[in-house]
């Protein structure tokens, strides 16, 4: 058996059906699934058992002996929450108790950071686990994830296999239910479809032009393939990056996306909320050295490929992965 947590959400879900078409089908998905609106994330899988999160330690201790791999990809992950007793509940602690039973039963292990700990980038955006302790988040979200990285390096007891990854801006199918959190690829294209035009966060810094903000944009097809990859290639633990390895502006993504839908350009702009903007990274870009230098050697999706396939096979059609 395979357990995927937080697999009614977006990354999650995609890495069951990864799974699923490599005729891995005894799949044991963890989560709080009263969230309805998640739900569809996970119809026409196949799975052998849904465990609520809850209940999943004490399911673990009872079958521990039939879990071949265990992705911990269930988080908090809204980057506006301030709520730090939620953040330690659900990023740190629960994280830390998969961890521990991943030591005790032998268990592989691959869990999802981000690339929120890096905070405004000044450290640059090198996986260096030695910088780990020196990074600054911008928000809370950042900064129990960064807390669960240095706790993780600290440890004496290590599950025999594990990788942390720090997941850059994923995009693609099954974010429909991520509201405000979701990708500005969707942001985009319901907005293109309502409107025909596309509002872009303006610049407040006078080293980035309105619209030039840059991201390193990565497709949830990647991210599970790195990590179906990593499920057998099981050497070499440690926290890498997982991004494309290339960072490109908003209004190239702004471009792609009324390009995809067959659309007029029409974009115009608007301040950032004073909520997010002393805390809004301008520029992120993975460096990819360290995952390719281990032997993945998979491309990515161009931001091109990436935006197409998204817009034109799941979008238009409301479709999930």
């Amino acid at each position: 058996m395979i357990v995927v947590t937080g697999a009614a959400g977006f990354i999650a879900s995609c890495m069951v059906t990864r799974l699923n078409l490599a005729n891995f089908n005894d799949i044991v998905v963890v989560d709080n699934f009263s969230i309805a609106k998640k739900m569809a994330n996970l119809e026409g899988k196949k799975i052998k058992e849904f465990v609520d999160r809850n209940d999943f330690f004490d399911w673990l201790d009872k079958n521990y002996e039939e879990v071949e791999f265990i992705f911990h990809l269930g988080a908090r992950t809204d980057t506006s929450e301030f709520n730090y007793e939620v953040l330690n509940l659900l990023n740190l602690d629960y994280s830390k108790k998969v961890w521990n039973a991943c030591c005790e039963y032998q268990i592989p292990l691959v869990y999802a950071s981000s690339a929120a700990t890096y905070g405004s980038g000044t450290l640059g955006y090198d996986d260096d686990e030695n910088m780990i302790p020196l990074l600054q988040p911008l928000n809370p979200y950042g900064e129990s994830k960064n807390d669960f990285d240095k706790w993780a390096l600290e440890q004496t007891a290590k599950p025999f296999f594990w990788v942390g990854l720090k997941f850059f801006n994923v995009y693609g199918p099954n974010e429909y239910h991520k509201g405000r959190m979701g990708s500005v690829v969707m942001h985009a294209f319901n907005s293109i479809s309502d409107s025909g035009r596309l509002t872009l966060f303006r610049s407040h810094n006078p080293d980035f032009e309105d619209g030039k903000q840059m991201r390193d944009f990565v497709y949830v097809k990647d991210v599970v393939e790195v990590m179906y990859w990593l499920m057998h290639h099981r050497k070499n633990s440690g926290i890498y990056n997982l991004g494309s390895g290339e960072a490109r502006t908003f209004l190239d993504l702004a471009f792609n996306t009324f390009s995809a839908m067959g659309r007029e350009i029409n974009v115009d702009f608007k301040d950032t909320p004073e909520d997010i903007r002393d805390k809004y990274q301008y520029f992120t870009q993975a460096n990819m050295n360290k995952l390719r230098s281990i032997g993945y050697d998979q491309p990515f999706h161009t931001l091109e490929q990436g935006v197409q396939d998204y817009v034109q096979n799941y979008l238009t059609s409301n479709a999930y992965y």
